[in-house]
């Protein structure tokens, strides 16, 4: 049987302004992303999405982005090597801080929005991040697109990489994510999300925008976003999909 773990971006929640349907989400998936006060979040809602994600027994990852609270971490910014290195640090050292007081281990870390993005293509950048990475926690699972910067460093560095498939968002000719400036680039129909899902993990292919098929490899993780309106329906289709289609959901951890 196949194996796939869901993942989802949570505790985006800041103050009062609420983002997300963790707590709906959370039954329904395998691993959770948790923001770190930089795009989105805070300390409060760092400690109750860990406390959702251990009841349920969800993988607990970081979500590391770009300071830039007004642009949800979306806006691409140029730091340097030393603030890139030192803002990973801070961020994944605040959610593996309130992960130790919960009696859990971290499993993963996914850079969030531009950062993931750009990290994708620079190999600089995608450097610097998986040093960071390596000197709090060698055992941290990457997340990161297929044949991507991210991934082939991460792997040089002897960490493992769960190669990430977007349930919800289209991807352009060159097997990118289409721009969320264009339209139908956020997916939010359940039957079309599960049947390309399905055929991502099973045929290792995905229709682009433009209708040509792309190869792209091994899926090891699955990513719906939390704060598409659509996601509670979403992730409770793809749990039905893969019970029909005989592929088990569970934390990457277990089976990479």
């Amino acid at each position: 049987m196949l194996k796939v773990d869901v993942n989802c971006d949570m505790g985006e929640s800041y103050g009062a302004y609420k983002i997300g349907n963790d707590a709906e989400l959370m039954p329904f998936i395998s691993s959770a992303n948790i923001a770190c006060g930089f795009h989105a979040g805070d300390p409060m809602t760092i400690a109750r999405t860990i406390s959702l994600a251990k009841a349920d027994k969800v993988a607990v990852g970081v979500h590391p982005g770009f300071p830039d609270l007004m642009g949800f971490g979306r806006r691409e910014m140029q730091l340097t090597p030393e603030e890139t290195r030192d803002y990973m640090i801070y961020q994944i050292g605040a959610v593996q801080a309130f992960a130790n007081v919960a009696s859990i281990e971290l499993q993963h870390v996914k850079p969030h929005g531009a950062l993931y993005n750009m990290a994708a293509k620079d190999g600089k950048l995608s450097k610097t991040l998986i040093e960071a990475i390596k000197s709090l926690d060698e055992s941290l699972i990457v997340f990161a697109p297929p044949r991507s910067e991210l991934a082939k460093n991460a792997a040089k560095a002897g960490l493992r990489v769960a190669q990430e498939f977007f349930a919800d968002r289209a991807y352009d000719p060159e097997g990118n994510l289409a721009s969320r400036k264009e339209p139908r680039s956020v997916l939010a129909d359940p039957k079309i999300v599960a049947e390309r899902v399905v055929r991502a993990i099973t045929e290792k292919t995905v229709v682009a925008t433009n209708g040509a098929v792309l190869a792209i490899g091994d899926v090891n993780t699955v990513c719906v976003h939390g704060d598409n309106p659509s996601a509670p329906v979403l992730v409770r289709d793809l749990n039905k999909q893969f019970k029909n289609a005989r592929i088990k959901m569970a934390p990457v951890h277990t089976f990479l």
